[in-house]
């Protein structure tokens, strides 16, 4: 049999046709790179009494580019790729805003607040915390922080009458 860079020359046009009938029309070098790792397999793997070569490259190879497009389309299925802007919106947790923190704790003094209540506003409003990730650090059971948010709600926005 030929030498693996005689059967990678000859066996080029069929691997851009395969590619072409895939209607690949993006990342054709990795598609391409993919199609060869395929003939490579495949000369490797060929036993001459089981048929042709050409057909058995050809099918060998459409089939590791079509396991490729597979594996590729999944990942897309199930990433989401971060833009500009989202890079651009996510504030760094550790900055911190003194100024910030001051005012609310201004307004939960004029509010006459609890100590426990103003730990629910400072960790819902600074640090966006839910029930469940307060009750965590602070140590006590989620209705405990309800409570807490509830009478806070009830200081800061007043009985609705």
């Amino acid at each position: 049999m030929e030498s693996f860079e005689q059967v990678a020359e000859q066996y080029t046009p069929m691997i851009y046709s395969i590619i072409r009938s895939l209607n690949i029309y993006k990342n054709k070098d990795d598609y391409f790179q993919i199609g060869q790792i395929g003939l490579w397999e495949a000369y490797e793997r060929f036993d001459p009494e089981k048929g042709q070569f050409l057909n058995y490259a050809y099918t060998y190879i459409k089939g590791k580019i079509l396991t490729e497009l597979k594996k590729s389309k999944n990942y897309e299925d199930h990433t989401c790729p971060a833009s500009e802007e989202f890079w651009g919106a996510i504030e760094d947790p550790w900055t911190t805003c003194p100024l910030e923190e001051d005012i609310l704790l201004s307004f939960c003094k004029s509010n006459q607040l609890t100590e426990n209540q103003t730990k629910w506003v400072l960790y819902y409003c600074l640090k966006g915390f839910s029930i469940k990730e307060i009750a965590e650090i602070e140590h006590v059971s989620p209705s405990a922080v309800k409570a807490w948010r509830a009478g806070a709600k009830k200081k800061l926005i007043g009985d609705g009458s």
